[in-house]
């Protein structure tokens, strides 16, 4: 599996883990991985929210 798929199959087990929560979820978990200088781990929720954000509105990256 490549990065990529990753983080969309990453995307789709957060909607299906927290349904309509989803992006409270992710945008708790960018919050807690800033303060704990977590900058990769931010950045890979970062690319985890934009996807989700794809995917609520129909489009791809």
């Amino acid at each position: 599996m490549t990065k990529e798929e990753e983080r969309w199959a990453e995307a789709l087990l957060a909607i299906r883990l927290h349904g309509d929560r989803a992006p409270d979820w992710i945008a708790e978990r960018i919050t807690a991985l800033a303060y704990a200088g977590d900058e990769a781990g931010v950045a890979r929720f970062m690319d985890m929210a934009a996807r989700l954000d794809a995917l609520s509105d129909g489009t791809r990256q």
